[in-house]
């Protein structure tokens, strides 16, 4: 009976430190004009628990400080912070992610969780995957379902790359 405690510890998924320096959050939208306006976001913060061989065990939450916002444009950039019909940052700080389920999917995995941004919370699936070292995932967001700006394409293109260190 004394080994169960400690084989239930060797069973749960390792905490991983994410190296924030490093990490890249990037989205691509259509703009009004019909270009493509490509952005980052920074002030990544996550707590990754994550085992391939105990997904039940794993999660993720993770947010971004909506403020760190880069376009190219730095009058676009105070816009997305500051306007009502966008971020309105004074209310909504940060983007975040909580995982509800991780899952093995086709090429990799998949965490399904809630997507909270602009104080609208909704269910979304992100694909990714993960080589030991480096989390990468690509997923799309609807502009609408969070009530966001206007004169832009629906579809925004988010990229994920998160290193971590064990």
């Amino acid at each position: 009976m004394k080994f169960l405690p400690l084989l239930f510890v060797l069973f749960l998924p390792q905490s991983l430190t994410v190296d924030t320096s490093n990490a890249v959050v990037s989205f691509s939208v259509k703009g009004p004009l019909g270009g493509t306006v490509h952005g980052t976001l920074g002030g990544l913060k996550a707590d990754i628990k994550f085992d391939e061989h105990n997904l039940s065990a794993s999660s993720m939450h993770a947010t971004v400080d909506v403020k760190t916002i880069k376009t190219g444009n730095d009058k676009r950039d105070r816009d997305l912070c500051n306007e009502s019909t966008w971020f309105d940052v004074a209310k909504n700080p940060t983007i975040a992610f909580t995982s509800r389920s991780i899952t093995k999917a086709a090429s990799g995995y998949a965490a399904a969780g809630d997507l909270t941004i602009k104080g609208v919370t909704k269910p979304y699936t992100i694909p990714f995957t993960f080589d030991g070292k480096v989390f990468k995932g690509t997923f799309v967001v609807k502009r609408q379902d969070f009530d966001l700006g206007k004169m832009v394409g629906d579809e925004v293109t988010v990229n994920l790359t998160v290193p971590v260190k064990r």
